[in-house]
């Protein structure tokens, strides 16, 4: 079976349509099909994010993990009726320089007030390549979950964040019964479910 590549496809141009906290694009490309020969130019806008890191923040003593709850603008939607304010794995953005351990480190106390050790890569997905440019490197660290309480995040990023500690099986239970329903946060407790044993043996 025939395998495609980079190769297979080709910018034709980009216009720039806002440089901001984000960068919006518009594609025009081409690319090879599956049945042979080539496309006709498509055209898409492309949503610039970057990198970004979450982490699994795990207490394998207490088997408990440390979540952050934060109001979303995307999830407002009166016709759902359903609350903006999310149940999230901590996470930012990566900056030019960092390392997703550097950043895992930094988020974990700016968001949570908790410091992580032992940094496993647990996987790294795309997020939404359809439309947007952002990849997502989700780790998991060991943590001392009753150090994680209050609030906390930057005024001048306008974070209110509100931590909560949750046992792993009452967190993978609000995974399974749509409570939690952010596709990170599904991820990376999907991800602890199946893992947690070997994090314990890993961490001794």
């Amino acid at each position: 079976m025939q395998k495609f590549g980079y190769e297979d496809l080709t910018i034709l141009r980009e216009e720039p349509l806002y440089d901001g906290f984000f960068k919006l694009k518009k594609i025009y490309f081409k690319h090879k099909l599956f049945a042979g020969g080539e496309s006709d130019i498509v055209v898409r806008e492309l949503l610039i994010k970057g990198a970004a890191v979450a982490v699994i923040a795990y207490d394998p003593m207490r088997d408990e993990v440390v979540m952050v709850e934060q109001v979303r603008i995307g999830a407002y939607d009166p016709k759902l009726n359903n609350s903006p304010w999310l149940l999230e794995l901590i996470a930012g953005m990566v900056k030019t320089g960092e390392s997703p351990e550097e950043v895992a480190i930094r988020e974990s106390e700016e968001e949570a007030g908790i410091k992580v050790e032992n940094l496993t890569h647990a996987l790294s997905v795309w997020d939404s390549p359809g439309g947007t440019i952002e990849r997502i490197h989700i780790l998991a660290g060991m943590t001392d979950s009753t150090t994680a309480q209050g609030l906390h995040g930057l005024a001048e990023e306008h974070e209110d964040i509100r931590v909560h500690v949750l046992p792993r099986e009452k967190a993978y239970e609000m995974v399974s019964n749509g409570e939690i329903d952010n596709c990170i946060a599904v991820l990376g407790l999907q991800w602890l479910q199946l893992n947690y044993q070997k994090l314990i043996q890993a961490w001794g």
